[in-house]
């Protein structure tokens, strides 16, 4: 594809690996799936409406359509199920794309905010050209391992009692002014110092043997299956951002109860109460709800020192402690 600037058509074929030539009615022939359910199927994967005669859909498409059938046909899945699967599908995908296109384009055009020329552009296409299949393959093995981990997890809270089952220990670190630091910043700066911040605590999460819940840009939400790991993640999280030159001080709030883990997310009180607590936090500092204290009291790692009990929105007055190495 070299040479000459290809169409957009060229382009968006190239990367979808085949060539645009059914219409959403065909794909609904071919597939031999209902018109209401590819309908709601590509909105949840987060495609645009295509008009009917509308050349949009490739062999691809086609494959994709009829292996979520046939999950519904020999009921892997409901199709609620496979509604809920895609959509969380297509928003992961999503991000990842627009990071990766953001990626490539400062890596070959610079952070300059004036427009590509033909030539960067060019050069771009065809790196995408070249590397595309390389990318594929490594987006499935980082899914298989996270398949594989979570797999593991649920096999081993399921061989536990219920209640063993629900507990574990959640926070969330937050970065301190960032409101602030957002009208002071650029986009560029403000972009580099979000990216080092998630960039560290998910390195921490991860070497912690902890999960990483999900990134709310200015804020991280992580889970952890015992009340010591959540503290060494909380911890370590506080000490790496207060060595990070380029962050701000992040609060961090630890809390340790039930939850309910849905569709990759954690929800309950439990959460609410870590969010409560990073609030009441100071920079650099970890807070911790009571029941995470009463589990870390005979630890030789950590201590827990009351402070204040405050008010929390929803949650009545709560004891927080302030978390520490001893």
């Amino acid at each position: 594809m070299s040479g000459r600037m290809p169409d957009p058509r060229q382009i968006e074929e190239m990367l979808l690996g085949g060539e645009l030539r059914y219409t959403r009615l065909d794909a609904q022939r071919l597939s031999g799936a209902p018109a209401e359910f590819t309908e709601r199927l590509w909105r949840a994967f987060g495609y645009p409406d295509a008009v009917d005669d509308a050349v949009a859909f490739t062999e691809g498409d086609i494959a994709a359509l009829c292996r979520l059938r046939r999950l519904i046909e020999e009921e892997v899945l409901d199709e609620d199920g496979v509604m809920r699967m895609v959509r969380a599908v297509g928003q992961t995908m999503s991000r990842l794309a627009e990071w990766q296109v953001d990626l490539l384009t400062a890596r070959l055009v610079g952070d300059s905010s004036s427009p590509p020329s033909d030539e960067a552009v060019q050069s771009m296409i065809d790196v995408a050209e070249k590397h595309v299949s390389d990318f594929e393959p490594l987006i499935v093995h980082a899914w298989r391992r996270q398949l594989a981990a979570a797999g593991t997890r649920a096999m081993a809270t399921a061989a536990g009692d219920d209640e063993a089952r629900t507990q574990a220990t959640v926070g969330f670190a937050d970065l301190v002014a960032f409101t602030q630091m957002s009208r002071e910043m650029d986009e560029l700066e403000l972009a580099r110092v979000v990216e080092r911040f998630e960039e560290t605590t998910s390195d921490v999460i991860a070497a912690g043997s902890g999960r990483l819940v999900k990134t709310l840009g200015d804020e991280v939400l992580f889970s952890a299956d015992t009340p010591e790991l959540g503290a060494e993640i909380a911890m370590r999280i506080a000490e790496a951002i207060r060595d990070e030159p380029e962050v701000p001080d992040v609060r961090v709030g630890a809390a340790y109860g039930p939850v309910l883990p849905l569709m990759g997310d954690v929800f309950g009180t439990t959460v609410n109460l870590a969010a409560r607590l990073t609030s009441i936090a100071r920079p650099g500092s970890v807070v911790v709800d009571a029941g995470l204290a009463a589990e870390l009291e005979s630890s030789e790692v950590f201590e827990a020192t009351r402070i204040t009990r405050r008010p929390a929105r929803g949650l009545g007055i709560i004891q927080p402690y302030v978390l520490r190495r001893r």
